[in-house]
């Protein structure tokens, strides 16, 4: 699978450790920055980067790891056709993808570690959306409104 990944200062080590764990598991990573620690950088900035590979078919699925995550989220969220969530669970990161078609999830890297980044990464990558008719029916709603503003 092609993966986009990005990440600011407080979110850096974290993409840095999953990158080579995701290759090892034989995904493509597109690595959108940050390449290098620097603590001025701003989450915005790599959200949207991954958010666009998205938007762009470029990638799959997108991991954008910040200090709360919170940020990434409403950034990604802002290009349409990304549905990115918040995830620090491993039932929410598979839940969101078979019922709402996330296809970004949002790590906080200053509130769960890596071990746990990992199981919640699995479960998104592992997890497909589940097209029965009350999801599908959900999904074209939130289409709509994206798309109506």
């Amino acid at each position: 699978m092609q993966i986009a990944i990005g990440a600011d200062h407080a979110g850096f080590a974290l993409k840095e450790q999953l990158k080579p764990w995701l290759e090892a598991a034989g995904h493509q990573i597109i690595d959108l920055g940050a390449h290098d620690l620097d603590p001025d950088d701003d989450y915005p900035d790599f959200a949207a980067a991954v958010a666009r590979s998205i938007q762009a078919g470029q990638a799959q699925r997108g991991i954008i790891c910040c200090g709360s995550g919170v940020g990434a989220s409403i950034t990604a969220n802002k290009i349409a056709g990304v549905r990115a969530g918040l995830c620090h669970d491993t039932y929410s990161s598979h839940q969101g993808v078979e019922h709402d078609d996330m296809n970004v999830i949002c790590l906080g890297a200053r509130i769960i570690g890596l071990d746990l980044s990992k199981e919640i990464v699995a479960s998104f990558i592992g997890a497909s959306f589940m097209p029965e008719p009350r999801f599908q029916r959900r999904l074209d709603k939130l289409i709509q409104v994206e798309t109506e503003g």
